[in-house]
């Protein structure tokens, strides 16, 4: 590796929960290299996570499905001149990107076919021929350490906040009706990934009401694009007052404002869940069909609520069957589970 790389290009993951895990990786990279230009490709909708960070010096929001977006994004990238490229999604595209982009090393996970594309990086966990997953967090770091990086030895997530971003909410909670001494405990019923990830909206509704009742609260219901019609039915279903954000359309960068004014999140094992550990908030997940040792870290203000079943984790994203890893987990397990964990870290 060169010892000062002028130009860096950081290749970020897909999904949003990968995104907040990998800030440890990329704190690593500004300690490391402070004097470079680092610069950020990630997927548009998903800018928002890191646009207030320390991380990037420019963020280039990329769509590369198409093979026009691709060849657009290599040429954008191509003007840059990079130096070193950190490729992070684990597909054999992504690493091609940046070789055609001309870095001059570029790194990232040996993966099948695509470690023909890299200088340098270290292999996945295998035992014989079985994958044996890791904490994200840990995943991504592991790239720098490989490298003999200097960087912290704990993989802790975080996220920054824009003064703009603070008003945007505190104006919507205005609107809402949320006192500043009010209690707030978001709900957020979707998942980008698919179904089987989904804790059914009617539980989630029985939830809303059980919350009201034992903690005189206000429940912010938290919904992306294409989850208005869970928002709306749990909102049907609910026998109390929830304040449904899907109408005004809050993206991932609104969203950290948020979810830092709640006293307690309840999510389903999805991209906002990391937002709750990053911000340290007390947060509840409703684990599936997920592998845990995934997320197995930071969860010292975590509780995840989850069935050990012979067919999970399977990581479908439709069930094939009945979806009992997450039925069989019912709203009085939930508020049971958060009494607990407020306990514990009050």
């Amino acid at each position: 590796m060169r010892a000062e790389p002028q130009t860096i290009l950081v290749h970020c993951p897909n999904w949003v929960g990968d995104v907040v895990m990998a800030t440890p990786m990329l704190d690593c990279l500004r300690q490391n290299f402070p004097n470079a230009r680092i610069v950020g490709v990630i997927r548009k909708y998903a800018v928002g996570i890191v646009s207030d960070g320390p991380w990037f010096d420019e963020i280039i929001g990329c769509d590369d499905k198409s093979r026009r977006g691709l060849l657009e994004l290599v040429g954008k990238l191509r003007k840059l001149r990079p130096d070193i490229s950190f490729v992070l999604p684990n597909s054999f595209r992504a690493a091609l990107i940046h070789r055609l982009a001309g870095a001059r090393q570029v790194y990232g996970y040996q993966r099948n076919l695509r470690s023909l594309l890299l200088t340098d990086g270290p292999k996945p966990n295998y035992e014989g021929k079985v994958f044996i997953p890791r904490p994200m967090a840990d995943y991504y770091l592991e790239i720098c350490r490989h490298l003999n990086l200097q960087g912290p030895e704990s993989a802790v997530p975080s996220l920054f906040l824009s003064e703009k971003n603070r008003q945007e909410a505190d104006e919507l909670l205005k609107r809402y009706g949320v006192e500043s001494d009010a209690m707030v405990i978001g709900i957020n019923p979707g998942a980008s990934y698919g179904s089987s990830k989904c804790w059914p909206a009617e539980h989630f509704a029985k939830l809303a009401e059980l919350l009201t009742e034992r903690w005189k609260c206000k429940v912010l219901l938290f919904a992306g694009p294409g989850e208005e019609e869970i928002a709306h039915s749990i909102e049907d279903a609910c026998s109390v007052p929830i304040i449904n954000t899907s109408p005004d359309c809050v993206d991932l960068a609104l969203l950290k404002p948020l979810i830092q004014r709640c006293q307690l999140l309840v999510t389903n094992d999805t991209g906002p869940r990391h937002y709750g550990v990053a911000f340290d908030v007390p947060t509840v997940v409703i684990m599936g069909p997920t592998d845990p040792r995934y997320t197995a870290a930071n969860l010292d203000k975590t509780l995840v609520l989850r069935k050990e079943l012979d067919c999970s984790p399977c990581h479908k994203k439709v069930c094939p069957i009945d979806h009992r890893c997450m039925l069989d987990i019912k709203a009085e397990d939930v508020l049971r589970g958060s009494e607990t964990l407020l306990k514990k870290v009050s």
